[in-house]
């Protein structure tokens, strides 16, 4: 693998040399390649037994069984979004178990997420609620309760000592995630930064996402899921093995009301800038794809900056639902599925486009390398 020469400038860039998946297409990272190249649409109808919810089809991980897929020991009080993340960290380290530079204690591990888990939050102050006593509750339930529970859990199942981090930031916490591990690689702090996203399905969520959910966004299917990648200095990687992508530059900005075209222009300006790049050597744009008018304002504004053939070079997220804050990093992810299968030139640049309709937004910029 040769970088390219804007890498050998800045060797300290960070660089991805190895990413999993656990999506609504199936557990692993060729799942979500064959799925995200097809285009075929994961939303299945959901069992009742299983489900309470306002909408009887979602996008969820299929036979996601968290005793199944992890085994019985240490999984008896796991939630779902604890299981997504463990599933594909475990996936991630066995796929780089031979180029991994940093050992145990200088991985770190940075886990972008929403809320955690809703699910475990309600019924945790649920339990207080109607029991007999405020604090007859399952005490083994509250890790679960906790928003950092998933990347702690993490760090214990794969031993990982490095630093460890949860960003909560709604669909942009894929990009969120990415800076900050960005940021520890530069400042020392580990060699290797295992990084990602995770959002769960539930009860929980379903019904809160329904009630939020504003009217030019109905019929929405919810998606589930977590992405993880490998990042690590580009003078370190490529030592050791491939490099699949570089990260040339992140940039996040907040928006006001219907303030969200000058603001995501401004973002892109940013990251363009800090990339060193013009707009003019982007091959390819991944927009979140949010339903409603954010998400068509946000696609406007990416023509009008990139030109329509941009866009439709990048997968569409829509066929996986609104994986929330794992929508980033499945956008990265959906960019690593066209560049291995070749159909990327070599030293593309990408960029990624993530709208959250709270009033955050967050851009990327990627150059894609062959394999």
């Amino acid at each position: 693998m040769t970088l390219s020469a804007s890498a050998s400038a800045t060797l300290n860039r960070p660089v991805i040399t190895a990413w999993s998946a656990v999506s609504p297409y199936g557990i692993g990272k060729d799942e979500f390649v064959t799925g995200m190249l097809a285009g075929k649409s994961a939303a299945s109808e959901l069992d009742d037994e299983e489900w309470a919810v306002p909408d009887n089809r979602a996008c969820v991980v299929p036979g996601f069984a968290l005793r199944e897929v992890l085994g019985k020991k240490g999984t008896r009080s796991m939630d779902r979004v604890t299981g997504l993340a463990v599933t594909a960290v475990r996936d991630l380290l066995r796929d780089c178990e031979d180029s991994r530079r940093g050992g145990d204690e200088e991985t770190a591990l940075v886990l972008g997420t929403t809320t955690g888990s809703a699910q475990s939050m309600m019924d945790f102050t649920r339990a207080s609620l109607v029991g007999e006593r405020p604090f007859y509750v399952d005490p083994s339930l509250m890790p679960n309760a906790v928003m950092n529970c998933a990347a702690g859990q993490c760090a214990i199942w794969h031993r990982l000592k490095g630093p460890n981090t949860t960003i909560a930031g709604g669909r942009v916490a894929g990009l969120s995630a990415l800076s900050y591990a960005g940021g520890l690689l530069g400042s020392g702090r580990a060699e290797t930064v295992l990084c990602g996203a995770v959002e769960e399905f539930s009860n929980a969520r379903a019904w809160l996402d329904h009630h939020r959910r504003r009217a030019d966004a109905a019929g929405a299917l919810l998606g589930e899921g977590c992405a993880m990648f490998m990042l690590e200095s580009a003078s370190v990687a490529r030592q050791s093995g491939p490099v699949l992508a570089e990260v040339l530059a992140v940039e996040s900005r907040v928006y006001f009301g219907t303030e969200l075209r000058p603001v995501l222009d401004a973002c892109l300006d940013g990251v363009l800038k800090r990339g060193g790049l013009n707009a003019g050597d982007v091959w390819a744009v991944s927009a979140s794809d949010l339903a409603g008018g954010a998400g068509d304002r946000e696609r406007a504004v990416l023509t009008a900056r990139f030109g329509a053939p941009a866009l439709d070079r990048a997968p569409s997220l829509s066929a996986i639902g609104d994986t929330s804050g794992a929508s980033a990093a499945f956008q990265i992810g959906s960019l690593l599925s066209i560049a291995a299968q070749g159909e990327v030139p070599a030293g593309s640049v990408a960029v990624v486009s993530s709208v959250d309709d709270d009033g955050i937004v967050a851009c990327a910029a990627l150059r894609l390398l062959a394999d």
